[in-house]
């Protein structure tokens, strides 16, 4: 069975230039290469960055950072997470992203070039995560940001790592978060598993399949058992209370492997008392907002968008 008819017809050329591979150990080098070569095909980004230089908590930490206005005061901002199931991506190829949310909202944002799994797997790049949100915070005023109104923000394996630093933050009197904007986020490490909760057969056939998920997983997790008290800040789906984290937007697609997961985390939040806006775009897969042109990516910028500047 296919699902490739209910894909909207618009997202079909994503099918093609994105198709699914088998990630093995083996292969990942190759696959991160291929990665990298992809996003430098599109050019340069509507922002040109400043690269700033941390001490992260693996070492030096690249801060890239996104300003339309500089020398303007007591702005909100943004910490933006890249996606690659844990595994691929990086802040410097990924630039188009953040540049175009600096650029379209005036606000700064800062990417964080956190460390990928299984060279380094949990807590390394939510750690990284955390100390970019703790440089935000900490240089607000020389960086011309309001302390109060700052958001994170992430995609796929972003997401789960914002919805991570959401977390840690709270439960570490950490910088507190005016918002937080989950775009479909690589929440439950036990999707596409064994003891996957859901059993959807519509969803995960594109892009990003179960045995990405699984292998992407496995690599974040290490010898990590996910049994003690840290297991949210690894699988945020495993927290056990979702009370006191900021309010939420999540955007994913009704394809998306991670759709019962998000809609699930969200149903979690509002219980919780935390307010949310959800939004599921029908037949969109994994990454659909990569076709820019498509009317599912342009209501998703317009929704993120919009939410990003009412909330901050």
């Amino acid at each position: 069975m296919t699902t490739r008819h209910l894909v909207d017809p618009s997202l079909l050329p994503l099918l093609d230039l994105m198709p699914s591979r088998a990630f093995t150990t083996e292969a990942l080098p190759q696959i991160r290469i291929e990665s990298e070569a992809r996003f430098a095909f599109l050019g340069e980004p509507a922002l040109r960055p400043e690269v700033k230089v941390i001490e992260g908590p693996g070492g030096p930490l690249e801060i890239y950072w996104y300003d339309p206005s500089p020398g303007t005061a007591s702005r909100p901002a943004l910490l933006h997470v890249h996606g690659g199931g844990m595994i691929i991506g990086s802040a410097r190829s990924m630039r188009h992203g953040p540049a175009g949310m600096a650029a379209a909202l005036g606000m700064p944002v800062a990417s964080v070039e956190y460390r990928l799994a299984p060279e380094h797997p949990f807590p390394a790049p939510q750690q990284d995560c955390l100390a970019a949100l703790h440089w935000l915070a900490g240089n607000a005023k020389a960086l011309g940001v309001d302390p109060d109104r700052i958001g994170i923000t992430g995609e796929s394996a972003g997401g789960g790592l914002a919805a991570a630093t959401a977390l840690i933050a709270r439960d570490t009197a950490g910088p507190k978060l005016a918002g937080q904007f989950l775009t479909y986020p690589m929440l439950d490490h036990r999707t596409g598993g064994p003891d996957c909760p859901f059993r959807n057969p519509m969803t995960g056939e594109f892009v990003w399949t179960r045995p990405s998920n699984v292998f992407g997983w496995a690599a974040l997790r290490g010898d990590y058992e996910a049994s003690d008290a840290r297991k949210g800040w690894f699988s945020p789906a495993l927290a056990d209370d979702l009370r006191g984290l900021p309010p939420t937007w999540i955007g994913t697609g009704s394809l998306d492997l991670f759709l019962d997961e998000n809609l699930e985390y969200a149903r979690r939040l509002t219980a919780a008392g935390v307010p949310v806006e959800l939004h599921s775009y029908p037949g969109a897969v994994h990454a659909f907002n990569a076709v820019p042109d498509s009317h599912l990516a342009k209501s998703y910028s317009r929704d993120l968008l919009s939410a990003i500047a009412r909330m901050l």
